[in-house]
């Protein structure tokens, strides 16, 4: 059951997308709009940067959960919202926020609320080329300050990544991440990858898969995977969904919907 705060959110997200879908569809009357690439729905970021002067919401809901000796873990992220803005031609600015319930069987109460602010950038680095790949610089910090009491970490958590994609034909791509993190109130870095795999089946719906994990320093390597659709609703709505697991322990099942929206400036 969402809690009250819960209840909030999610009212302030519908009508958030409602004006925001009434903003697109008045778009798709201009011409030459760019199309829409988005960082949802899998853990691989695009190597694009959103347009100069466009506003660019993706945002959805998901839920994992694992299982140890009888003890379920489950999570529930009521939405995951990522704003992305472009200022330059080559440069995005990025907020992103999530609300969210973590509980534990047997525990009689759950941890609810916001998680550490999001604030970050991307830059466009070299387009795809000649055979070399298009490429993005990505950083992002976590604001302890921003987080609700249950989330909120001791010390401002840190993220970078370099994004690349290579077009293999006219509808399928492969993009990859790779880089560093650092979070969760520890000093061990802990080295991020991915690797995801595009199709588009029509001029509406795509298909991905995903490997992605981590390599902390001193810790046991995590490694995931998942796979999903995408339809493109109009040139500036996106909706997707998408399954996953974990490969070495520590998720059972993902599951993720969501949408993405562009609005003009």
């Amino acid at each position: 059951m969402i809690t009250s705060k819960g209840s909030m959110f999610s009212i302030l997200f519908l009508v958030l997308t409602h004006t925001a879908f009434q903003s697109t569809y008045a778009q798709d009357d201009v011409p030459n709009v760019p199309g829409m690439e988005t960082d949802r729905p899998d853990a691989t970021e695009a190597s694009s940067v959103v347009p100069k002067g466009f506003l660019q919401v993706e945002t959805g809901g998901l839920y994992e959960s694992f299982k140890q000796n009888d003890i379920k873990f489950e999570r529930t992220v009521y939405n995951t919202t990522l704003i992305r803005y472009g200022l330059l031609d080559n440069f995005e600015f990025r907020l992103g926020w999530n609300y969210e319930e973590q509980t534990i069987s047997g525990v009689a109460n759950s941890f609810n609320g916001l998680s550490p602010l999001l604030f970050g950038m991307k830059v466009a680095i070299a387009e795809e080329k000649n055979g070399m790949p298009e490429i993005a610089l990505i950083g992002h910090l976590f604001l302890p300050f921003s987080a609700s009491t249950d989330f909120k970490p001791n010390t401002t958590g840190a993220d970078f990544r370099f994004s690349l994609s290579h077009s293999l034909s006219e509808n399928t791509s492969i993009g990859y991440n790779i880089g560093a993190q650092w979070g969760n109130d520890s000093s061990e870095i802990a080295y991020i990858y991915t690797v995801a795999y595009g199709i588009g089946l029509t001029d509406k719906i795509g298909f991905y898969a995903e490997l992605y994990g981590d390599l902390p320093e001193n810790s046991s390597a995590n490694h995931f995977w998942d796979a999903g659709f995408t339809y493109l609703l109009k040139p500036t709505i996106q909706f997707d969904a998408t399954i996953g697991s974990g490969i070495t322990k520590g998720q059972d099942i993902l599951l993720s919907a969501g949408v993405s929206f562009r609005v003009p400036n």
